[in-house]
């Protein structure tokens, strides 16, 4: 009995640190993740705002690289406001992208961090910048939704050193 009651012990932390993503049920959430994380980007350039209205959670709360945080009503209102507003030829256009993608899945939650790299091509200039994010999604009703979000830019010069 002794035995048991100690391997239990031993074995219970074992468990507890077991890579999350490592089990095959969470493949397909991995990769549902990385498809809705996808469809949010390619969205996000056209300012979409039903794109947005679906990766949002009515909770969420978003930190933006800026230190300004937000809730998904203050998200939708700047998403109609950007694409009510004529847009200047000097703005060029951005689009954004996913690197680096690592997810980490707890039952009906999941974590998801990558490098976003966001290309803004104005008339014979390219500027590239790349940002951390990390959001937490939900699962509810068979369907993935960020509760929280945060965004870091991730300065030119640190760039240069990788």
């Amino acid at each position: 009995m002794k035995l048991l009651s100690l391997s239990v012990f031993l074995l219970c932390p074992l468990i507890a640190f077991a890579d999350p993503s490592a089990s095959p049920a969470n493949a397909a959430d991995a990769d549902a993740l990385k498809q809705l994380l996808k469809e949010f980007l390619d969205g996000a350039g056209r300012n979409d705002a039903a794109v947005h209205e679906r990766f949002w959670a009515d909770e969420v709360i978003y930190t933006r690289s800026a230190g300004v945080r937000l809730g998904k009503a203050d998200i939708l209102r700047d998403v109609k406001a950007e694409t009510t507003a004529p847009k200047k030829p000097e703005e060029g256009t951005t689009t954004y992208g996913a690197e680096d993608i690592r997810i980490l899945q707890y039952g009906t939650t999941a974590v998801v961090a990558f490098r976003l790299v966001a290309t803004t091509k104005k008339e014979n200039t390219t500027e590239v910048s790349n940002y951390f994010n990390t959001g937490t999604f939900v699962k509810r009703d068979n369907k993935w939704q960020a509760v929280a979000w945060q965004a870091t830019k991730i300065p030119a010069e640190s760039e240069q050193k990788k």
